[in-house]
């Protein structure tokens, strides 16, 4: 890395050509225009100005210290953008990620090389615009992304309605409510604030008119056809998110143009990602834009394919500051052979193949439907609660079957897969399969889950409804883990028919017939490998401090209400009121969200989920208060959100969705 000086534009404009100004913010390096350099662009709906500055300003100065150029732009609708968002990851968004790139290519200051970056939201756009093929676009880096919209992000999983859909709906809607900066657009802020605030749309209508895998997935969907992306792709993870299975999906569909590194992390950044170990994203980073951008031979090419840290005999807890585990690396990644178990005629957990034709050996499983408090967050962004804690309370009301203490230790690194033969009542139900390291004590870790639709079985397009009491063979994949069972630990699958509050109930619970003598239950093996270390970053605390005016909370809690046989799940967040001591900018966000069910009556479940805004300095205070709500019938969804603004202590404005009941679709 060179140690160049460098320029921090907070503001510049982008006219697009349909007229639309782009608030970007940039990291130049200093003489650029003598001596032009590559640049990296992100695209994001979260406020360069206040949502997203801490992060930015974590690394992008970095990056022009090494004569990286940092174009972080805010869609248009956000941030201080012209304009109202359309949606997620659309034909229009795509386009004018397109447009930017071509304009940082054009200018004086550019060597005509971009590379295009972002976790989550900016993870997916880049790999959706890397299939596009803009010309400029060199290389990308996508953290904590998705290959495939339908069955990795917050919608559905396998079939099966994921409650963080209302979740993200309500954030979004809260999170574009939000004024731009007057200091930055002037006296027309007001007016652009109520164009949003009125034009708005609330996304989780779009989402639930799409139930089935259908080309509204399919759009942004790299997975589809893996050959469209020719150019190189970082891929980064961590085990304790929900975008998993990116990684190791990335290599297998784009092969060697595909590098993955997969950490113990939540949903955030390596460099500052809990739990610890952390990796040296700014190296690796500028290593990977010097290679793709500059041309530089200094090897980004020949990292091996898969990077991966081995969780070890890992310990569920309140907080998990550091996971123990061990890297590895394979550098031709190849799908792993499997170990397989079976289900003995006492229930334990065997290596080897079921028995076939044995007789069959039903058990009814039928779980309470508030089995799945322990699960937490699907995409997790603290290393607390969010995180799934331990799964004892959860293996009660569910179907669990152990190996016998180990003999020795065993290592995996892949997809688990459940094989069984089952019944049903009903025309479909839910089937929730996990992983679990048991400890000597009796701790329990959960390492892996799946969950499926089971009308889904046969593919996510076009669900088909189960015979009722027919017979049916089940094969479930689990998420992607990389784990290393202890010598005395057990290996134990649990099963269950409720993931709640994770994934929402079907219309009936009429619980499932299982043949456990067809249980089978493939673990991915870890195979050989080499043992590596990953770089730490130098600063150990890089991301920069501002003035604290209210600290932040966080609460999550089980009520379970014995007299009126109610759950509930409630989570309070508050990210306490901060002030960027450069913009003078203080804000705050508030997250009120509550899950409740019967635990046998599936049509009880609501969810109501609250996000409080709050943008203020001295003279100037605007909060927006937005809220969604779902509930159902045995035929359909029903849903409702509505937004309110003030300016000060005054109501300017209020807006309510039209309560939309939407049809369940196999669901």
């Amino acid at each position: 890395m060179t140690d160049r000086s460098f320029t921090t534009i907070e503001n510049h404009w982008i006219t697009l050509k349909d007229g639309t100004r782009l608030a970007a913010r940039i990291w130049m390096p200093d003489g650029a225009e003598s001596d032009p350099v590559p640049a990296v662009f992100e695209f994001l709906p979260y406020r360069k100005r206040d949502g997203t500055s801490p992060r930015d300003e974590s690394t992008y100065p970095i990056f022009a210290a090494a004569g990286i150029a940092g174009v972080r732009v805010d869609i248009r609708g956000s941030g201080e953008s012209d304009g109202v968002i359309d949606g997620e990851y659309t034909e229009l968004e795509l386009a004018n990620a397109c447009e930017l790139i071509a304009w940082i290519a054009a200018q004086p200051w550019s060597n005509g090389s971009v590379g295009m970056m972002g976790i989550s939201w900016g993870g997916f756009n880049s790999l959706q615009v890397a299939a596009l093929r803009p010309p400029a676009l060199k290389a990308v880096i996508s953290i904590a992304s998705t290959v495939d919209r339908y069955n990795d992000d917050i919608h559905y999983k396998n079939g099966c309605h994921l409650s963080a859909q209302l979740s993200w709906a309500a954030t979004m809607l809260g999170y574009q409510s939000r004024s731009p900066d007057p200091e930055i657009v002037g006296d027309r802020w007001r007016d652009m604030w109520l164009q949003r605030l009125e034009n708005e749309p609330f996304f989780m209508e779009e989402w639930l008119q799409h139930q089935r895998r259908d080309d509204f997935w399919r759009h942004g969907s790299v997975c589809e056809n893996f050959a469209d992306v020719d150019i190189p792709v970082l891929v980064i993870a961590g085990w304790a998110d929900g975008y998993r299975n990116t990684p190791l999906m990335a290599v297998e569909g784009l092969g060697d143009k595909a590098k993955a590194l997969i950490g113990p992390w939540v949903h955030k950044y390596p460099h500052f990602a809990w739990p610890k170990p952390r990796a040296d994203f700014h190296g690796e980073a500028i290593a990977w834009w010097n290679r793709w951008l500059r041309g530089d031979r200094n090897g980004a090419e020949n990292l091996p394919q898969v990077r991966a840290y081995i969780l070890d005999a890992v310990r569920p807890a309140p907080r998990r500051e550091f996971d123990p585990g061990f890297w590895i690396a394979k550098q031709d990644w190849q799908r792993p052979d499997m170990q397989c178990f079976y289900v003995e005629q006492f229930g334990t957990l065997m290596e080897g193949m079921p028995i076939p034709h044995a007789p069959e050996h039903a058990v009814h499983l039928r779980s309470p439907l508030d089995t799945g408090t322990t699960a937490g967050e699907y995409f997790t962004l603290k290393p607390d609660a969010e995180m799934a804690i331990d799964q004892r309370l959860d293996d009660a009301g569910s179907l669990t079957f152990q190996t016998t203490p180990l003999s020795a230790d065993h290592d995996y690194l892949g997809r688990p897969v459940v094989t069984l033969c089952l019944r049903c009542d009903a025309e479909t139900a839910n089937l929730c399969a996990r992983l679990i390291d048991l400890h000597p004590d009796g701790t329990a870790t959960r390492v892996s889950f799946g969950v499926l639709n089971l009308a889904h079985r046969e593919g996510n397009a076009e669900p088909k409804p189960l015979q009722k009491g027919e017979r049916t063979t089940i094969r479930l994949t689990l998420d992607a883990c990389g784990y290393r069972f202890r010598k005395g630990h057990r290996i134990v699958l649990s099963l269950s028919t409720a993931y709640w509050p994770m994934i929402l109930p079907p219309p009936e619970n009429p619980g499932l017939t299982i043949d456990i003598a067809s249980i089978g239950f493939a673990l991915p093996k870890l195979g050989a490998y080499e043992t590596i270390d990953i770089k730490q970053p130098d600063n150990p605390d890089p991301l920069p401090k501002y003035i604290e005016h209210a600290p932040a909370a966080t609460k999550r809690q089980v009520v379970r209400d014995l007299s009126a046989d109610k759950t509930h799940y409630e989570i309070r967040e508050d990210t306490g009121l901060f002030e960027h001591p450069g913009t003078g900018l203080s804000t705050r966000q508030l997250r009120e969200e509550v899950w409740s069910i019967a635990p046998d009556d599936p049509l009880s479940m609501s969810g109501t989920s609250i996000w409080t805004c709050d943008m203020r300095r001295p003279g100037w205070y605007v909060r927006t208060v937005a809220t969604a709500t779902i509930s159902c019938t045995a035929t359909e969804w029903i849903i409702r959100a509505s937004v309110i603004a003030f300016e000060g202590n005054t109501q300017i404005f209020e807006k309510t969705f039209e309560e939309k009941r939407i049809r369940r679709d196999l669901m």
